[in-house]
Order: structure tokens, then C-alpha cells, then sequence
């Protein structure tokens, strides 16, 4: 029922920046943790940022100081402002989303997830 659709995604020359957005609907839970994962080819699937209903964010640390994760409520609409790209930061980028009690931590575990998105791709070159 639960509906992700990422966006925002694109080719960026190192150092610029790129703001990912990730439209949701047919969500109606208060309480929720999401999150941006990514994966480049030939390599898992990697927790990038995460925010829960409360706003507590945590970030992995290869992106930590550089991408910022934010969600706007009234827009249902999650945002992943990214800064300072690396050719590393080559990835297809995927926002989900997991009910929880707002108290609860956001998580970075790709496993905890249960709806997800096709997938946005971000391309930075050197």
C-alpha cells in the first residue's frame, strides 16, 4: 500500500551537490524510521542516512558532515541533501521507510525495512 518514489538523482562532477527527494503515500503511521540506503554494483547494500519521526538522525560515517537527511511532514516527502560528492558516492540510491514508535531510534539495518523505492541514480565523476 505504502508508495516510495525517489527522485532527484542525476550525473554531478566532484565536489558539487545533488538533493534527493523521496515522495511516500498511502502512509498513515506517526511513527516511523526512514532512511537512504545504496548500493553500487558488485557491492551490498549500505545504510547512507536515517531520520525518525522525533528527527533524530544518524548518518553513516563515509557521509557524515556531508549529506544532510531531513523529511518534511506536511509534504510526506523525504529529502537527502547531498554535499561535497565523491566519485565513491556512485551509487543507486533507495529511500525506505519502517513503522515504529516515534521514540524508537532511526535504524540504518536494510533488513528492518519494508517498503522501499525503485531507486534513484547518482553518478559522480572525477
Amino acid at each position: 500500500q505504502v508508495q516510495l518514489v525517489e527522485s532527484g538523482g542525476g550525473s554531478v562532477q566532484s565536489g558539487g551537490s545533488l538533493r534527493l527527494s523521496c515522495a511516500t503515500s498511502g502512509y498513515t503511521d506517526s511513527g516511523y524510521s526512514m532512511a537512504w540506503f545504496r548500493q553500487a554494483p558488485g557491492k551490498e547494500r549500505e545504510g547512507v542516512a536515517a531520520i525518525n519521526s522525533a528527527d533524530t538522525t544518524t548518518y553513516a560515517d563515509s557521509v557524515k558532515g556531508r549529506f544532510t537527511i531531513s523529511h518534511d511532514d506536511a509534504k510526506n516527502t523525504l529529502y537527502l541533501q547531498m554535499n561535497s560528492l565523491k566519485p565513491e558516492d556512485t551509487a543507486m540510491y533507495y529511500c525506505a521507510i519502517r513503522i515504529q514508535d516515534p521514540w524508537l531510534l532511526p535504524l540504518l539495518k536494510p533488513d528492518r525495512y519494508v517498503y522501499w523505492g525503485q531507486g534513484t541514480q547518482v553518478t559522480v565523476s572525477s
